[in-house]
């Protein structure tokens, strides 16, 4: 048998992770600045991470929600806690497309409407929902197809107040910083007129976390920057360190019934240990504070190439949008300086590292990147 062939990918093979280093097959280092998608939140194999997980794992590993499973009432205390959104709910699942695929089902359980506002570039998963609300006509099949999703334009009040007097809006879903679009930062204004209008129109404000929440902003959730609270944040990536779980968290307003959502492996024993370990290294050692710290001098400097056409982000969320001419810049970290990125099409590089990436390994990335610039002064 032979894997399906779906994605393009490095001629590496990485054997070894620690912090914010990876080593290949051959012993080669790397800086990883991409943590595979924004999924490395506390560093590779994080000693109280492994930790926590071997504990759990020599205990039990996983059983169904059928029983009580006292890790889900932790997590979701210590979420509330390090979140400051101790009075939301928290369901839990297995990825940011199914965190996006139950926000959106919830919100039209809640008020019985079925329109989405989503945004051009918007990325919101693969699976049916969340792929409908993708703007990427490529990955949505056939049978994904809906006329329940209406795109509007990114930052665009009057297309925004329209859509609302036009629809019956069920939700809005927004990333608080696009993320595969290009790093694109939704203004505190434009967040605020969203909570405003679902607040007027019985619509249901979803912050899609996935990628700019866990901390990775500066503050825990992207949206927070704008001052408003969301009704659903959904959650994943950062959230276990590279162990699969994702989740949403729920106003007070939505109530429960018994079989109105569900999951097989959601909220499993591990997958809880896991998120568990990545909240008390995120609280212990600060890592929110140092996101913030390191990722505005990364900005900061970056701003001084001239080659440099926009730096965009927040926090250790980074987009550095570069002239076509320098489109091998990304590839030339890579095999030249041995640093992972990552990209949005055509030529955004994404910086996406752990949340306790240095200010060494900063300047160590902003050397590299000044070197690799160089061929087009040659």
């Amino acid at each position: 048998m032979k894997l399906f062939d779906v994605y393009p990918v490095n001629d590496i093979t990485i054997t070894k992770a620690q912090g914010s280093h990876v080593w290949d097959d051959e012993g080669t280092q790397y800086l990883d600045l991409y943590g595979g998608h924004a999924v490395i939140s506390i560093g590779h194999t994080h000693p109280h991470y492994v930790q926590r997980l071997t504990d759990q794992l020599n205990k039990v590993g996983f059983y169904s929600n059928s029983i009580h499973i006292p890790l889900q009432q932790q997590l979701a205390e210590k979420l509330g806690k390090v979140s400051g959104k101790e009075d939301y709910q928290l369901f839990l699942v297995n990825s940011g497309a199914e965190a996006n695929e139950n926000a959106l089902k919830l919100a039209s359980f809640y008020n019985g409407k079925k329109k989405i506002i989503a945004f051009k570039k918007a990325f919101h998963g693969r699976t049916s929902l969340a792929v409908a609300a993708t703007d990427n006509p490529k990955i949505v099949a056939p049978v994904n197809e809906t006329d329940n999703v209406v795109f509007l334009p990114w930052e665009d009040l009057a297309a925004l107040e329209e859509a609302f007097k036009t629809y019956e809006v069920s939700s809005v879903i927004i990333e608080g910083i696009q993320g595969v679009g290009g790093i694109n930062v939704a203004s505190p204004a434009f967040l605020q007129k969203i909570r405003c209008l679902c607040d007027q129109h019985n619509a249901v404000f979803i912050a899609d976390s996935v990628q700019c929440g866990y901390g990775r902003s500066g503050k825990f959730f992207s949206h927070d920057h704008a001052g408003v609270n969301a009704d659903i944040y959904t959650m994943a990536k950062g959230m276990g360190n590279g162990f699969p779980i994702g989740g949403i968290i729920i106003a007070p307003k939505f109530k429960p019934a018994y079989g109105m959502l569900g999951t097989t492996f959601g909220g499993n024993h591990l997958a809880c240990a896991a998120a568990l370990a990545v909240l008390e290294v995120i609280e212990k050692d600060n890592l929110i504070a140092n996101a913030e710290n390191v990722g505005n001098y990364l900005m900061e400097e970056l701003r001084k190439f001239p080659e440099v056409k926009e730096v965009r982000g927040k926090g250790l969320m980074i987009g550095i949008e570069l002239p076509e001419e320098l489109s091998h810049v990304r590839r030339e970290l890579l095999f030249t300086y041995k640093i992972f990125t990552g990209e949005a099409k055509p030529n955004v590089i994404r910086l996406l590292p752990s949340l306790a990436l240095t200010k060494d390994h900063a300047d160590q990335f902003l050397t590299a990147f000044k070197q690799a610039l160089k061929p087009v002064h040659a």
